[in-house]
């Protein structure tokens, strides 16, 4: 079989990248540079298996090669024909097999392998019950990460007069964190008859999620003389101490104007601590964006940027049907409600990878 030609010129660049690591860290200047070398190694170590890759396809093409060779070449030994046709033959699968593993392995990016991810719920359009959608959001996800026993650590939680979420921000540690999850990021609506509804009329309402990769501090570097840190008293409740201390913490990061707060300790520095987490994946996370929005060559997946204000899915309750507007699928909303999520996520992850090797040619 041929190999795609685009597919071939993208495994040899990535393995000459490897090669050029592997240069570049037997110089002394890098090996004692303990800034850049953890992520020269750790780039070097993610492109392995690509540099082996490139050898069995070496391997593949040269039997191809010699196998032909014999058949093509003048006055041909019968018993080298036959030998060269068994070789060609059990060819045919091994490279079958080796296009899908190179694939697999040229669509994986590095980022899918990020176990820690910082997780934003905030009620949209719907007043009251659009808080109690996003309190209903928070408790299914918080039964998917329970189930894969995954950690979360709260950060900030704004409730509304009737019980629910204004807004909630929580970071989730687990194996494939990232992979999962991060098709989660836009518009959540839900169409149901609200509990402070007497006439029984359906509405609708609206939540945001933004799931984004907790940077490392390796990957982002927040300068002090960037960073306005104000403290102040935590509102909310709390009893007398949110009265008394000055323990809530917010931080602006001056370059970009993002900001980060925090009160739900009673510690400031354990609020600073988080804010700082918060701003640090928010900071890394728009300088993604703005690379992704460089390579204008590369097609947009079909699986969403990304961006909260893409409508991503509808909560029916009187259906008991959840749709996914990406995937143009129907799921059980009772399903879906006790945490069991992973038939829409895989169909999300499915479809995204087919995305990424479309867009490998």
């Amino acid at each position: 079989m041929q190999f795609a030609p685009a597919i071939v010129a993208k495994l040899r660049a990535q393995s000459a990248r490897h090669a050029e690591l592997t240069e570049m860290l037997s110089s002394p200047e890098i090996v004692s540079d303990a800034r850049r070398l953890p992520a020269l190694l750790q780039e070097r170590g993610a492109l392995e298996p690509l540099a082996e890759l490139a050898q069995r396809l070496d391997t593949l093409l040269a039997r191809r090669k010699d196998a032909e060779s014999i058949l093509e070449g003048p006055g041909r030994d019968p018993e080298l024909a036959a030998l060269a046709r068994e070789e060609l033959e059990l060819l045919e699968p091994e490279e079958l097999a080796f296009d899908a593993e190179l694939k697999d392995a040229l669509v994986t990016d590095k980022e899918d392998l990020r176990r820690k991810v910082i997780f934003e719920i905030r009620a949209g359009v719907g007043g009251d019950e659009a808080t109690l959608f996003a309190r209903d959001l928070y408790t299914i996800y918080r039964k998917y990460f329970d189930a894969r026993h995954w950690k979360v650590e709260e950060f900030e939680v704004e409730t509304s007069d009737v019980g629910g979420f204004k807004e909630v921000v929580f970071a989730v540690e687990g194996d494939g964190a990232w992979a999962r999850l991060r098709f989660e990021s836009g518009g959540h609506r839900v169409q149901r008859v609200p509990a402070t509804e007497a006439q029984g009329r359906i509405h609708t309402s609206a939540a945001t999620v933004a799931v984004l990769p907790e940077a490392e501090d390796l990957e982002i570097e927040l300068r002090p003389d960037d960073l306005r840190i104000e403290t102040m008293r935590a509102g909310g409740a709390g009893g007398q101490h949110v009265n008394k201390t000055e323990s809530a913490v917010r931080i602006t990061h001056i370059p970009t104007g993002l900001v980060a707060a925090c009160q739900d300790d009673r510690s400031q520095q354990r609020n600073r601590a988080s804010a700082l987490r918060i701003l640090k994946s928010r900071v890394y996370e728009k300088e993604r964006e703005r690379l992704a929005a460089e390579r204008s060559a590369e097609r947009k997946s079909q699986v969403g940027s990304g961006d909260r204000s893409d409508r991503i899915r509808t909560y029916n309750w009187s259906q008991n049907r959840v749709s996914d507007h990406r995937l143009n699928q129907n799921f059980s909303l009772e399903q879906v409600q006790n945490g069991k999520l992973d038939p829409l996520l895989d169909a999300l992850v499915a479809m995204d990878r087919e995305e990424r090797i479309r867009n490998l040619a």
